[in-house]
């Protein structure tokens, strides 16, 4: 929708000038601002101002009138325009109303616009059988089509991107280049004679099959029981049968991922186009509209008793990641299936999605059957987006293709341009400048080369697409971080920020909170203040003044980073701290035990996270993760409703720190007459309510009455909800990440804001 600003408009007078900001790139706006002229009888120019768009029109002031409120009122869907000013001209004449080429190097504020869903009218096309891009997987127009993954270079014109290699026939021209057709300017535009066309072929290279028969090869396998890697927008996805429980059991042994839940694209069916997903799934009035929204995430929804997909897409898991097809290829590939179809991300684990034709042949050869490539390049990945439901309001898990990059302001101007580079896991970078930051899209786990490449090239291409360069660099204070060294290698000045503060930071910026607020920072683990891992964390104070006032108890699970793979440790390090002993603990060569007993390679942690790991190893017999958090992921699908919670202790610490004591819930999660359900439904609430009881004790000694939530360890919807509640009910304000992830993938955004305001605030 576009926003529609409270701007006077001159009444008198013939002539304007009009600058419009906001989201007016890529999205057919000349175009529409060339039609609505005609329409009004109005004459003069409209110009691509990189950033902005300029207009100066001449007519009668009746007309003028009307057309500015039409500019608002009736702007493309995709557009979110803002009128800067409006200014009356002397007395101007035009013969006619016309396009004017971008200006490239105009100094303004650039947006650099998402990749979008197939539109309705594409759709309709594309199974018209009349049509000439009838059944053709590249269709598009002003309205729709790639953009973040292909464009080199701003202004978002054909030859700053990755279509400039495909010339434009005849008719596309005469489309391209007619301001009244809805693809003037449509910059990927393409058909069947002049653009990017399928090419299909086995992982032995014996069959390649080109154009629209690769399409109809790769049908024929999957409905085989194969797994196909198929090209899309910003990667590749592994694609098979959801329904065949053999071919999911293929994929998971050949990608070795034996039980990480797998998403699952559905073909449109209904009045809707979400039919398909109804029979397998639950579907909230919020979850239906976002399946349906132009990024087309991946939405969390509750499973369906009796649906038709295989028990092993998302094994002991009550959710399921569901999403619509979105590119035309995808269309035409569950159309012609008739049934949903895996669709997870072709990446070599943790890494950023593959994308390149001849990396996905050399990589994943023992992974697939056969390959479906097109030769359309993509500029820079870009991986799913995921959202989940919590608190009534669709969340943000992880940005990616469609929804990013994500643009943020802050209530803080910086002197100086900075590249904030994030933390470890669920990469991303941020530039920031004056008041706006730009989150880029996931990127990925920082481990391998790959990664870093993929960081590096993001770090580039945000620098170069805004025309902006960082004049410093801010990063995580871990110096193991693959982030924090890259940072320390740039010719720039380095700032750093403890993570817990960057976490905070993150959600106060976003909800724009004022005075002081508690943010609980919880989750797995993050270098603390004092040297030791801290994620159980209560921060008071706000950006660039925050103050350490409440955490849990301690402990120390054995084995260092190997905690978070194998949750018993955390389990058998809560035993070992209270002097008890787990008759079944893994450690039966007592390795781990004496390594815990000489303090070797066992550090010390607060992390709600690394709780959550040993309730899922004492109550969900997860002894070892294959994936991350997928004891704590299981541990939430055993609750069904709310219970009374265990009361534990609250005490200050020689520090002054109120710290929550976790002992009293070890008799409860190794109760074995109670049931799995009921130990899982009174660890929530017992966290819940630790929430809360440090959130009344510090209102007692300050004066706080909004608290924010943020941290992974709450995008468990059973915890946040029930903590939210819990607050709420006491008289708190709550907050609760939305735009961006409360999981790392914010950390970048509030490195970025921690630092302006640590400046601002002196």
């Amino acid at each position: 929708m576009a926003e529609l600003a409270a701007h006077v408009f001159p009444q008198t007078g013939s002539s304007l000038r009009i600058v419009l900001s906001g989201h007016v790139q890529g999205v057919g706006f000349r175009p529409f601002v060339y039609r609505l002229a005609q329409q009004h009888g109005l004459s003069g120019r409209v110009q691509n101002k990189q950033g902005t768009v300029e207009i100066i029109t001449a007519g009668p002031a009746r007309s003028l009138q009307a057309f500015q409120e039409d500019l608002m009122q009736k702007a493309p869907p995709l557009s979110r325009p803002r009128i800067e000013t409006v200014e009356q001209l002397e007395n101007l004449a035009f013969d006619r109303f016309e396009i004017a080429a971008s200006a490239a190097h105009a100094d303004a504020r650039v947006f650099v616009p998402s990749d979008y869903f197939m539109c309705d009218d594409c759709r309709r096309e594309l199974h018209d059988p009349s049509d000439r891009r009838y059944r053709y997987p590249f269709i598009n127009c002003t309205q729709c089509g790639p953009r973040y993954t292909l464009i080199e270079a701003l202004p978002y014109d054909r030859p700053n991107t990755s279509m400039a290699g495909f010339p434009l026939c005849r008719d596309c021209n005469k489309e391209y280049l007619d301001p009244g057709d809805r693809r003037f300017h449509a910059e990927p535009v393409a058909c069947p004679t002049c653009g990017p066309q399928l090419s299909f072929h086995d992982k032995l290279g014996s069959e390649r099959i080109v154009g629209a028969a690769a399409l109809d090869s790769a049908l024929s396998n999957l409905r085989s029981g194969e797994i196909i890697a198929v090209k899309g927008i910003g990667g590749y996805h592994l694609m098979c049968d959801a329904r065949e429980s053999a071919a999911i059991d293929t994929l998971r042994q050949r990608k070795r991922r034996p039980t990480q839940p797998l998403a699952v694209m559905f073909p449109l069916t209904g009045e809707d186009g979400l039919d398909g997903v109804r029979r397998c799934a639950d579907l909230t009035v919020e979850e239906a509209e976002l399946l349906r929204n132009p990024a087309r995430p991946i939405v969390l929804v509750a499973k369906k008793d009796g649906g038709d997909l295989a028990d092993n897409v998302a094994a002991g898991l009550s959710e399921i990641g569901a999403f619509l097809p979105y590119s035309p290829l995808h269309h035409l590939l569950l159309a012609g299936f008739s049934r949903p179809l895996v669709a997870t991300s072709a990446n070599i684990s943790g890494e950023p999605v593959l994308t390149r034709n001849d990396d996905v042949e050399s990589r994943l050869a023992g992974v697939v059957d056969a390959f479906l490539h097109h030769d359309r390049p993509i500029v820079r990945p870009a991986d799913d987006p995921v959202s989940r439901r919590i608190a009534g309001v669709m969340r943000s898990l992880r940005m990616g293709r469609g929804c990013a990059p994500v643009e943020l302001e802050l209530p803080w101007r910086q002197s100086q341009p900075v590249l904030a580079v994030g933390g470890h896991m669920k990469a991303t970078l941020a530039l920031s400048w004056d008041d706006r930051v730009v989150v880029s899209p996931h990127i990925g786990e920082m481990d391998s080369p790959r990664s870093l490449a993929v960081f590096e090239q993001v770090a580039d291409d945000l620098q170069n697409l805004y025309g902006v360069q960082a004049e410093r660099v801010v990063c995580d204070a871990h110096s193991g971080y693959t982030t924090h060294r890259w940072a320390k290698r740039q010719p720039l000045p380095v700032e750093t920020v403890w993570h817990h503060r960057a976490h905070a930071s993150a959600l106060a910026a976003e909800a724009a909170l004022a005075g002081q607020s508690l943010i609980f920072t919880w989750d797995g683990v993050g270098l603390g203040e004092d040297q030791t891992l801290w994620g159980g964390e209560a921060l008071l104070g706000k950006p660039g003044a925050w103050q350490r006032v409440a955490s849990l108890r301690p402990f120390r699970p054995p084995g260092g980073e190997r905690a978070g793979r194998e949750p018993w440790r955390s389990a058998a390090a809560l035993h070992w701290s209270c002097a008890r002993s787990w008759s079944d603990s893994p450690d039966l060569d007592g390795l781990a035990h004496r390594a815990w007993q000489n303090k070797l390679n066992c550090p010390q942690t607060s992390a709600v996270g690394r709780l959550f790991d040993a309730a899922a190893a004492l109550i969900g017999k997860v002894t070892t993760a294959s994936y991350e958090a997928e004891g704590p992921m299981l541990l939430e699908s055993l609750c069904r409703s709310a219970a009374d919670a265990v009361d534990l202790p609250l005490e200050q610490d020689a520090g002054g720190i109120w710290r929550s004591d976790w002992e009293p819930l070890l008799d409860v999660m190794t109760n074995e007459a109670q049931s799995r359900r009921s130990r899982a439904e009174v660890f929530h609430a017992s966290m819940a309510q630790v929430v809360l009881q440090q959130a009344q004790k510090l209102r007692e000694e300050h004066v706080i009455n909004q608290v924010g939530l943020c941290g992974g360890v709450f995008q468990n919807r059973v915890l946040a909800e029930q903590a939210i509640g819990l607050l709420q009910a006491d008289g708190f304000r709550v907050y609760l990440p939305a735009v961006l992830p409360c999981n790392d993938a914010a950390l970048s955004f509030g490195q970025a804001a921690e630092l302006a305001a640590r400046e601002t605030n002196g």
